[in-house]
């Protein structure tokens, strides 16, 4: 702190001024960019709006339905951002977004069938010879610039993303005594969550090939990979180490958010499946413990120890940060399945209906008064029937089960405390 405020003042003076002239280059250079790439944005939805959408209605060269699965909302998309347009080009960036951000529900329709969409477009340019060339026609027009269909149509996706570093520098590069800082505010709330849809439902779609990928590597049908939830982690090869001293076997593995799958190559003279690989094991993840194992390979690589309710395995691998990648993915794994468990297991205890316990004969009126009232009466340990097993549990050991075309339907637990032969 400074004991001079006479020289001082108008040098704190001048160092605020300076910040806030910085604050205003920042910000009139990021609008000038917002404008600029907005007049583009809007010209290139007009394309797509124009020399395909429409004319495509007029001539009837696809059914409405196949249009509707292609372009879905681009053409209300396009309507929104003109106005968008107007207001930035005038300046009025806050009170522009401030409408725009209650249209952002096209973009969300938009966003969720960008995939079907593609799916879409390949099946018709390959079936559809009419509408192949109709397509071509139109990207070899000038205004398209060499621009293909599909890469316009992710524009709207590509876009939000613009969006929200556009307006995370505009608030940040706006006094919070401006009007517009709590509108620029609320925008970058907005296009956020659209954004986060859009990586949410690219990863949910990466990880769905992945998946038919595994499941087409497989041979046969009774091994199967796609299942609601299961997200793929990674695969690999390790070698198996035998209890009985035997040579080690190397092994595919496939590890999975909720399960781990051994698999072997099948053999190259197979004149079809020869660069498949048949299932052996599915060892469930909800009960399994892994450890490292070091000294058996003179510090290059390693062993796994894998830990199940039915089961016990040794992994080896001569690749120590293979080894590593491997231990962290399994731990991952384990670690986010038990969490996920826990706390399925606290909400149904939080919604499970309290037990009553005996009535008070000075409080509660007489059973001749409430006949019915026996039956919602327990006896004096609830605690004990809550957490007691069920009759002839304890002494059963869970059986290992063989996978069949159609599984057989079974308790969580059950699901979880055994390996599956495949």
């Amino acid at each position: 702190m400074s004991f001079f405020p006479g020289p001082s003042g108008p040098l704190v003076h001048t160092s605020i001024q300076e910040q806030r002239d910085r604050w205003e280059r920042k910000r009139s250079r990021t609008a000038r960019e917002l404008v600029q790439t907005e007049q583009r944005y809007c010209q290139q939805l007009e394309l797509v709006t124009t020399y395909f959408v429409e004319i495509l209605k007029a001539k009837g060269t696809l059914r409405q339905d196949i249009r509707e699965s292609i372009f879905s909302s681009i053409k209300s998309i396009h309507s929104v951002n003109q106005s968008l347009l107007v207001h930035l080009e005038n300046g009025y960036f806050g009170r522009g977004f401030d409408q725009f951000c209650p249209q952002l529900y096209h973009y969300k329709t938009y966003v969720d069938n960008i995939h079907n969409a593609s799916k879409v477009l390949k099946i018709q340019l390959k079936r559809n010879k009419a509408f192949r060339r109709f397509k071509k026609l139109q990207e070899d027009r000038p205004e398209f610039n060499n621009c293909k269909l599909e890469e316009l149509l992710q524009l709207p996706t590509q876009r939000i993303h613009q969006y929200k570093y556009f307006l995370q520098d505009l608030t940040e590069n706006t006094s919070p005594d401006n009007p517009e800082f709590l509108q620029l505010s609320r925008a970058v709330t907005s296009v956020s969550e659209v954004s986060r849809r859009i990586q949410d439902n690219a990863r949910s779609h990466e990880n769905h090939l992945q998946l038919c990928r595994v499941q087409k590597l497989l041979k046969g049908q009774k091994t199967k990979v796609l299942a609601a939830g299961r997200w793929y982690i990674r695969e690999g090869w390790l070698r198996m180490v035998p209890r009985k001293g035997a040579e080690t076997k190397p092994k595919m593995f496939f590890l999975f958010s909720d399960m781990l799958l051994q698999a072997k190559r099948c053999s190259p003279l197979h004149p079809t499946s020869g660069d498949k690989f048949v299932g052996q094991h599915a060892y469930p993840l909800q009960e399994c413990t892994v450890e490292k194992v070091f000294g058996h390979t003179r510090s290059q690589g390693g062993l796994l120890s894998l830990t199940f309710p039915q089961a016990k395995l040794l992994l080896m691998s001569s690749d120590q940060e293979d080894l590593n990648d491997w231990f962290e993915s399994l731990s991952s794994a384990i670690r986010k399945l038990q969490s996920n468990s826990t706390v399925v297991h606290r909400r149904d205890e939080l919604c499970r209906k309290p037990l009553h316990a005996a009535p008070d004969s000075h409080n509660t009126p007489s059973s001749s008064n409430t006949p019915g009232r026996k039956r919602n009466m327990v006896s004096a340990k609830p605690d004990e029937r809550v957490l007691a097993p069920p009759a002839g549990q304890e002494d059963i050991a869970p059986k290992r089960m063989k996978l069949v075309d159609t599984p057989v339907q079974s308790s969580p637990e059950a699901a979880t405390s055994s390996c599956v032969i495949l």
